[in-house]
């Protein structure tokens, strides 16, 4: 679904994260279309196929977009989609890329998940080249940030494996990745990142400067 800003040159693609479908992106969009961006939220089946197969639909889905500037974000799985397509195609986007709480060195609490064989069901075909750290790696040729939540309020409180800053379900220490632009920690669960006006307002000025703003991130 894309806004009907068709004045626009610039568009932001939103990729969601596991168990939930493009309909949590709707605030995001919403806010990065007060800043001046068409948005177009991917919607992927991320229990049912692996990272690559989405990856591989979701640079189809680029590839069919109008000419103009395409920046990329990805929440959670959704950033692994990302780095996944980008990966297989470094050429896919021009813009800017920014990964909201992905867990881009494997997920602590997906490996616990994953380790309890009657639970496997919950994370599905996601740990295929993904959550148990075994995903794609960044290739520096966009600039890219991340973002970070540092509220502990989450199912990673009921399946342990968190420890140090950690939004709920993914570790801080999780979310770094080797040759981004920027990076910030905000106060805020890992939903929370996507109704954060606060985390639209540092998507929106990345997006714009290739950097973040520290002054005005949450104490």
């Amino acid at each position: 679904m894309m806004s009907d800003n068709s004045s626009v040159a610039e568009t932001v693609v939103l990729v969601h994260g596991i168990w939930v479908s493009s309909l949590v992106l709707v605030l995001l969009a919403w806010r990065l279309r007060r800043c001046g961006y068409r948005t177009l939220r991917f919607r992927y089946r991320s229990l049912r196929q692996p990272v690559r197969h989405n990856a591989e639909c979701l640079a189809r889905r680029v590839r069919q977009l109008p000419a103009g500037r395409i920046h990329l974000i990805g929440h959670s799985l959704g950033g692994l989609v990302v780095l996944q397509a980008l990966q297989d195609h470094p050429d896919l986007v021009s813009g800017r890329i920014v990964l909201l709480g992905s867990p881009v060195k494997g997920s602590a609490v997906a490996r616990r998940i994953h380790g309890r064989y009657l639970l496997r069901w919950l994370i599905g075909r996601s740990c295929e080249q993904g959550l148990l750290g075994d995903g794609p790696r960044w290739r520096g040729g966009q600039s890219l940030g991340v973002i970070a939540g540092r509220r502990s309020l989450g199912i990673g409180r009921l399946m342990g494996g968190l420890n140090g800053v950690n939004d709920g379900v993914v570790n801080f220490e999780e979310t770094i990745i080797e040759g981004a632009q920027d990076d910030i920690v905000i106060k805020s669960t890992h939903m929370g990142l996507l109704t954060s006006r606060r985390v639209a307002s540092q998507v929106c000025v990345f997006l714009k400067h290739g950097r973040f703003d520290a002054d005005s991130s949450a104490a």
